[in-house]
């Protein structure tokens, strides 16, 4: 017995609610869709659909095995075109989205070094910090930071990021350094979008509101306030990092330090993922 035999005429007929339109898109006789089906009913001992001279439409037993049908249906074709792809040289274009400051410091140096070690691959990067729609924008990838919030995407984890609490010299000279958490209340602190920032102590991740003379958007623009001693700044390393490393900025709260952060590749669920797809998310989770 074929127990796929039928499944792929109930599926169209299902979809199109007409046996002609589902042999148009099959490329077979109605005839031979309307045996398949008749074929099908008789085997499973149960009627899928109702008929009537105008319209064709799902019985109840019918829509429920139409809903088991359908994921099996696009299983195979995955699986088949997974077999057809894997020896297929990965070719078009990808497009990309990503934040704008990790897009132009991490991100981007890695896609520039992508495209010339695989010259047949075109990129399309769309660098903005607002969360673009991947179905709208037609988006392969796109990059998220931090904690992710309930979407229908996978989300493909490439690396992480460290958020590091930091003042100049100056400012440290001047104001003294904060030792435990209740004293940043008593110090100018540098505000980014949030008004809090995160820590961690033996009690687990604490929310601390903080408050300052400058709030901005832009974490260059704090970066350059806190190496001009005009306060603390808790910022990603991608921003703060080499002022850390050259000493023109130094580490506040070490022993309270926020657990790393994800970067994520977030894509739509559902489908195989193309060669040129899956090569772009191996590059980057080897090389960011």
């Amino acid at each position: 017995m074929n127990e796929w035999q039928g499944l792929s005429e109930f599926i169209a007929v299902a979809e199109t609610e007409s046996f002609t339109r589902a042999s148009q898109q099959l490329k077979i006789s109605t005839a031979q869709v309307s045996r398949q089906i008749q074929w099908l009913e008789e085997r499973l001992g149960v009627k899928l659909f109702y008929r009537t001279t105008r319209r064709v439409s799902l019985t109840e037993a019918g829509q429920l095995y139409y809903q088991s049908c359908r994921p099996l249906q696009d299983a195979l074709h995955d699986a088949e075109r997974s077999l057809s792809q894997l020896q297929s040289i990965p070719q078009g274009t990808l497009r990309v989205t990503a934040p704008v400051t990790y897009g132009e410091r991490q991100l981007m140096p890695v896609l520039n070094r992508f495209l010339q070690e695989y010259p047949q691959l075109s990129l399309s990067c769309d660098l903005t910090n607002k969360k673009m729609d991947l179905v709208e924008g037609n988006y392969d990838i796109a990059i998220r930071l931090g904690r992710l919030e309930n979407e229908d995407l996978v989300a493909h984890r490439l690396g992480t990021r460290r958020l590091y609490t930091c003042a100049s010299a100056t400012y440290i000279d001047h104001h003294g350094s904060p030792d435990t958490l209740s004293e940043l209340s008593r110090h100018s602190c540098l505000v980014g979008t949030l008004d809090y920032w995160r820590f961690r102590d033996s009690r687990g991740e604490r929310m601390i509101r903080i408050h300052g003379r400058l709030r901005c958007n832009s974490g260059a623009a704090l970066t350059d306030a806190a190496q001009r001693g005009l306060g603390i700044v808790q910022l990603p390393d991608y921003y703060v990092k080499p002022y850390l490393d050259d000493g023109s900025l130094r580490e506040i709260l070490p022993n309270f330090a926020p657990a790393d952060e994800g970067i994520w590749a977030m894509y739509l669920p559902g489908r195989q993922l193309s060669p040129k797809v899956r090569i772009l998310l191996d590059y980057l989770a080897a090389h960011l």
